[in-house]
């Protein structure tokens, strides 16, 4: 988002601007979650995924309206800050053989997802509020609530599931060598030789 845009001289073009940025997340959530859906080996995470792309499919109609109401017609902006944690995402599961492991990488990029939504969101139904666009702040505020819930959610499997399991696939420790058998058995190779000096 080019915050110090000339196109962006007063709030209404703030927000607007705002709403072109979210709009171009929402397009680019709506083609990773399929992918992320077929990563996925919890049957429970995948159910989750699915369910939260039928909910992005909402949000992104539901931004038409808003768009609608403004008189605006729908657009996005590029956004970098969902480009970089959808890319990461991507990264990080690339690297994962594991499938527990995999599994709760998958939540942890779906709720960086999430958080971004969630910031953006409350921004704009704060933003529209001041605007005295009530009827804007309503929809956006639907979205919004949809976004804390599906963290919640997630971060109970997280919780309850997959990272208990990730977890689980940690090297066991090595248990540190006894100084007491090593420095008993020097001590048995010194009375041993003194006994053999002894005798001789």
């Amino acid at each position: 988002m080019a915050m110090f845009s000339d196109q962006i001289r007063t709030m209404d073009d703030l927000f607007v601007h705002q709403l072109e940025d979210v709009y171009y997340a929402e397009h680019q959530i709506e083609k990773a979650l399929p992918e992320m859906m077929e990563k996925a080996t919890d049957a429970e995470l995948k159910r989750g995924f699915k369910t939260h792309l039928a909910e992005t499919k909402r949000q992104i109609k539901r931004l038409d309206q808003v768009f609608k109401k403004l008189g605006q017609d729908p657009k996005g902006t590029e956004c970098p800050a969902i480009d970089g944690i959808i890319e990461e995402a991507n990264d990080v599961a690339g690297e994962i053989e594991d499938k527990d492991v995999l599994n709760a990488a998958l939540i942890a990029a779906a709720q960086a997802v999430e958080h971004y939504e969630i910031t953006r969101y409350g921004t704009l139904v704060a933003w529209a509020k001041q605007l005295g666009r009530k009827d804007v702040a309503t929809l956006l505020t639907e979205t919004l609530k949809e976004e804390v819930a599906t963290d919640k959610k997630l971060t109970l499997m997280a919780k309850k599931s997959a990272n208990p399991k990730a977890a689980g696939k940690a090297p066991p420790r090595r248990s540190p060598a006894r100084g007491g058998a090593s420095r008993g058995g020097a001590k048995s190779d010194k009375s041993n030789g003194r006994r053999g000096r002894a005798a001789a």
